[in-house]
């Protein structure tokens, strides 16, 4: 009976997991993120040009992971904004699932425990405003909690069951890793501690032969997913850390108290003052709804508190130790935001920490319960209680997500509706005319797309998602005399500019200027002789 009621608390939170990532996806968020559309623009290339790559230079440098996914997704269900939006959508449905799997499993001897803790943990990320955003977007770093779940929960079950099926899945899924986002590269500090618990465990038991064969499988796995991009860097060693190095507070003029700063910023992120940007954010609110931020910091001193325990008396419990393992997985996640000095707090680049954080939310909110159980003594009360608490969880999160932050002006924005407008805009003029655009906003230049700069990319999509190809010229404003229109066509300024208009009136006379939303558009329309 027990096994079926969780399995039921289990299929409800997946329905929840899956209702906040699936519902309106193609209206929430609105617009196409330049960094998004790039990952949608090199997809379907790499798809088209039969050119999988494991590391896309572009952008500051991107592992290849997500645009593989993008592009079976435009294999599947054809070029849209949509199908780039399914991709992280079903990781992150899949990552609750996976944190429910892991926490069971690193709290496996006690049964109770794990199971409610598990559920506690599953429930609060499903509906989590951070990981419900990230699962929405398109950015590849949702990849990254998605591989580290996975990973240690093979890892874990391997060395319990004794198990080379599971090693060799740790390998792979940890292997991976590697193409997913930059920060995952810390995740090896996070294996010292399990392999050395696993060493004394397996010594303790005269089993270290079987250690050391589990040992080298994961490692040649891992070694063996992971050489193509390992390869590429020994080749291309500037790509390595071309993401990292323009924010690193090691380029700072003083590295310790940027350090500082970032670290305080970043440890307050989760329950007093978050996220900044409205992409990442409802900007400057909290990580964590303030009650489940009040049972992460109840977990994680319960966490401190059992590691301190296992540190002093060297106890080999694996539930003790998984205690000291959250705590390791906490803090080596979150050094890829502490390094760096831009964006503070950076919820996207610790995007690592999200499992630890909500089993220390699943494990302050079991302590909670305990208590309840002890005090009331009444299993309905202390279940409608439970119950009537996680709903208010549910319906604020709920709100915050689709009522509140996806109306917010200001998200339009920060998502560029305004460039899916020009995209649409120019994909309703007739076929006969010819298109220019003219990228006169600031961008890291993309070198395939002849040195336009990005904020290009998300019109370039939606042109692809329609022809197949790029349609439109995209010139910069210097490179107006590069314009020919024999007949009829357009000129999109992809920003307002009364000089740069006059210019281009100047240049090619003849035509009308005219206002659509939010850009300027000039018409020219030769009739024949």
């Amino acid at each position: 009976m027990k096994i079926k009621k969780e399995f039921l608390f289990l299929i409800l939170i997946l329905f929840f997991a899956f209702f906040f990532r699936f519902y309106k996806l193609s209206l929430i968020p609105p617009g196409l993120y330049p960094d998004v559309a790039i990952n949608g623009n090199e997809a379907f290339f790499s798809l088209k040009n039969k050119d999988f790559k494991v590391f896309y230079p572009e952008n500051y440098g991107r592992e290849g992971l997500m645009m593989w996914l993008i592009a079976l997704s435009f294999k599947i269900f054809g070029i849209s904004i949509l199908s780039i939006k399914i991709v992280p959508a079903t990781i992150g449905f899949l990552t609750v699932l996976g944190l429910y799997l892991l926490t069971k499993e690193i709290f496996s001897p006690n049964q109770n425990f794990s199971e409610k803790v598990a559920l506690f943990s599953t429930f609060f990320l499903a509906v989590s405003f951070w990981h419900t955003n990230f699962s929405r977007i398109g950015f590849r770093a949702i990849l990254l909690p998605f591989t580290l779940v996975f990973s240690f929960y093979f890892l874990f079950k391997a060395f319990r069951k004794k198990s080379i099926f599971n090693i060799i899945s740790a390998g792979i899924f940890f292997g991976l890793g590697f193409y997913t986002y930059t920060s995952f590269r810390v995740a090896i500090l996070i294996l010292l501690p399990i392999f050395i618990f696993f060493w004394l465990f397996y010594k303790k038991e005269r089993e270290q032969k079987k250690f050391f064969s589990f040992f080298f499988v994961f490692l040649f796995i891992t070694f063996f997913v992971a050489l193509p991009i390992g390869l590429y860097f020994l080749k291309n060693p500037q790509d390595f850390i071309s993401r990292t190095a323009p924010v690193s507070i090691f380029g700072a003029e003083n590295p310790v108290k940027e350090f500082l700063k970032s670290l305080i910023l970043h440890l307050a992120m989760f329950n007093f003052y978050g996220d900044q940007n409205w992409r990442h954010n409802f900007s400057g609110k909290p990580m964590l709804f303030w009650p489940v931020g009040i049972l992460f910091l109840i977990g994680f001193f319960v966490s401190i508190k059992e590691s301190i325990k296992i540190l002093k008396n060297k106890n080999l419990s694996l539930q003790i130790f998984s205690h000291l393992l959250l705590v390791v997985w906490f803090f080596v996640m979150l050094l890829p935001g502490i390094l760096t000095r831009e964006g503070l707090p950076h919820s996207l680049r610790v995007v690592g920490v999200i499992p630890p954080v909500f089993i220390f939310s699943g494990l302050g909110a079991f302590w909670v319960y305990q208590i309840l159980e002890r005090k009331l003594k009444k299993n309905l009360v202390v279940l409608f209680v439970t119950f009537s608490f996680l709903t208010v969880v549910l319906i604020f999160e709920f709100n915050k997500y689709f009522f509140v932050w996806a109306k917010k002006p200001e998200v339009k924005s920060e998502f560029t509706q305004e460039y899916v407008t020009m995209g649409e805009y120019l994909n309703s003029l007739p076929k006969d005319y010819e298109k220019y655009v003219i990228v006169n906003r600031g961008g890291k230049p993309v070198s395939w797309a002849n040195e336009i700069p990005m904020p290009a990319q998300t019109i370039m999509f939606l042109e692809i998602s329609k022809y197949r190809e790029i349609k439109s010229k995209y010139l910069l404003p210097e490179d107006i005399e590069k314009i020919k229109i024999d007949k009829k066509g357009v000129i999109l300024l992809m920003v307002p500019d009364q000089e740069l208009a006059d210019r281009i009136s100047t240049f090619l006379s003849g035509g009308v200027w005219k206002r659509e939303k939010e850009f300027w558009v000039y018409e020219i329309n030769f009739k024949n002789d």
